[in-house]
């Protein structure tokens, strides 16, 4: 039985989902730009699947910009407003545990002579909303903080943040990486003064190489794919049919049952944790009890690596990550757990446990057991 527990990496895609993105692949396979009947069948996806979307975030169909994932939804954003804002500032406010996809666009942008500012944490993963206060200049375009980390499943107060924001000066634009929150929570990006906010369609049982970028009306960005003029300018190239639609699906279904799935989820969670708990040596990073993500557990152990946890759990069939799976394979220490004052004991003796809507109480018992079973045979090799 394989028992699959990565879900923040990836998720599977729901069976209509599926189905969905077949029919319009052997069916209305039209280019949405096209005239004919054809064209005509295919576009109508695209607005149908901008409907359910802005319905998700109580947004206008107009708000939405369909890009191939989280991380072009974060480039565009980041990239496009910095672009368009430069003349009034060149200051950007972020955090130090955003996803690659921020902070290595930050770091380009640095390069091009905008000046960046990190917000620090606390050690539950919480951005310092008094550093934020103070970093806030005239010179500031735009502040990018993302609505739940990856690794350590954080949730940030971006009713607040929006605030503090606007209340210094309503043109800073307020953008948020929505890719772990999106579809675990109600995300109203108005009530939150969210100009610009990044999804990635694979998160929530749609498909890879999908996602959007809310874009509130008004904001001022600059494209930067050139080439047909499709959506409005702002994204040129044919519109990735199938996969919008299989998005628009998971959608559809993830907000139909969104209350009952987040508790489920937290359910499970509090079984992980309660199980691993009493094992010697073990820590639960992040949030506590139910105010962070209902689907991400860090998980730190004494004495033993990560990667080493990593696949003597995968030669059991249970498949749980060592950290960001963007960032897995470059073999560097996650920024997240030095942003949190983790002690260095713990810096590569970390997993992450996520969860999803297809795991039961059981895939957590299965966990626990090995876990229990595994921490102490791995102890006996370790070097003191």
């Amino acid at each position: 039985m394989e028992i699959y527990l990565d879900n923040s990496a990836t998720t599977r895609p729901y069976d209509d989902v599926i189905d969905i993105m077949m029919k319009v692949y052997r069916e209305d396979y039209g280019n949405p730009s096209s005239k004919h009947y054809k064209g005509v069948d295919s576009e109508k996806y695209v607005k149908e699947a901008r409907e359910i979307i802005a319905k998700s975030l109580k947004a206008s169909s107009r708000e939405i910009l369909f890009t191939s994932g989280g991380t072009e939804s974060d480039n565009t954003a980041l990239i496009g407003c910095a672009m368009a804002g430069k003349r009034r500032g060149n200051h950007i406010i972020t955090t130090k545990i955003e996803h690659p996809a921020i902070l290595e666009t930050t770091e380009y942008l640095k390069k091009q002579g905008f000046d960046i500012t990190y917000l620090n944490v606390d050690k539950q993963g919480v951005v310092d909303l008094e550093q934020l206060k103070n970093s806030l200049t005239h010179e500031t375009i735009i502040v990018s903080v993302m609505h739940t980390n990856n690794e350590i499943g954080s949730v940030q107060p971006l009713e607040e943040i929006g605030k503090i924001i606007k209340a210094f000066d309503k043109d800073i634009l307020f953008h948020v990486d929505a890719v772990q929150g999106y579809g675990k929570f109600n995300i109203v990006p108005k009530k939150a003064n969210i100009d610009l906010m990044s999804v990635s369609g694979h998160k929530i049982h749609g498909p890879k190489g999908i996602g959007f970028l809310y874009i509130k009306e008004g904001t001022k960005i600059l494209p930067y794919i050139m080439g047909g003029g499709q959506q409005g300018g702002m994204r040129s190239g044919t519109e990735n049919v199938p996969a919008i639609a299989g998005m628009a699906q998971a959608v559809k279904n993830i907000y139909e049952n969104l209350e009952e799935d987040r508790q489920r989820m937290y359910e499970l969670r509090d079984q992980v944790i309660d199980g691993v708990s009493s094992i010697e040596g073990v820590q639960i990073n992040g949030m506590p009890e139910r105010q962070g993500a209902p689907h991400i557990i860090s998980i730190s152990v004494k004495n033993v690596r990560a990667e080493v946890l990593l696949h003597s759990l995968e030669e059991k069939n249970i498949y749980v990550s060592s950290g960001s799976a963007c960032a897995s394979n470059k073999n560097t220490v996650s920024d997240t757990l030095r942003a949190i004052g983790l002690d260095k004991e713990y810096l590569d003796s970390t997993i992450r446990v996520s969860l999803s809507v297809f795991n039961t109480k059981e895939d957590i018992e299965a966990l626990v057991s090995a876990l229990k079973d595994i921490i102490p045979e791995l102890r006996k090799y370790t070097r003191r």
